[in-house]
């Protein structure tokens, strides 16, 4: 099995090229290398915190350290959507919404697959 098997990692693809494709075509100029560019940073940090959770999965803490840190990027780039509309940068609300419900359903899913790991990994590692 591949990383790219992962319902978690699919989902974070997803994310990822819709916020990036979001940002290129939906913000202001100006928001292009702020909060853009922060955006674009953390969901492609989900998305590749899961390849390296996967590949260190032999070891539990690892392998939940950084599925952990995948989340906690999840959440960042919720936080970062949410600035986006509050300013006034993301006026589009359909988008937004489904962005927002979208990083929302991986964050749970997230939480879910490190409780599984917790509770399910053979390693004592």
């Amino acid at each position: 099995m591949s990383y790219q098997n992962l319902e978690i990692w699919q989902l974070a693809c997803k994310a990822t090229i819709e916020i990036h494709t979001m940002t290129l075509s939906k913000l202001p100029k100006f928001e292009m290398y702020e909060e853009g560019s922060q955006i674009r940073r953390s969901s492609k940090s989900v998305r590749s915190n899961i390849v390296e959770c996967y590949g260190r999965r032999e070891y539990k803490q690892d392998f939940v350290l950084r599925l952990t840190y995948a989340l906690a990027s999840n959440d960042e780039t919720i936080d970062h959507l949410d600035t986006l509309r509050e300013t006034g940068s993301l006026v589009d609300v359909p988008l937004y919404e489904n962005l927002h419900e979208h990083l929302t359903h991986l964050g749970k899913k997230l939480n879910l697959f490190i409780q599984a790991v917790r509770e399910g990994h053979r390693s004592s590692k």
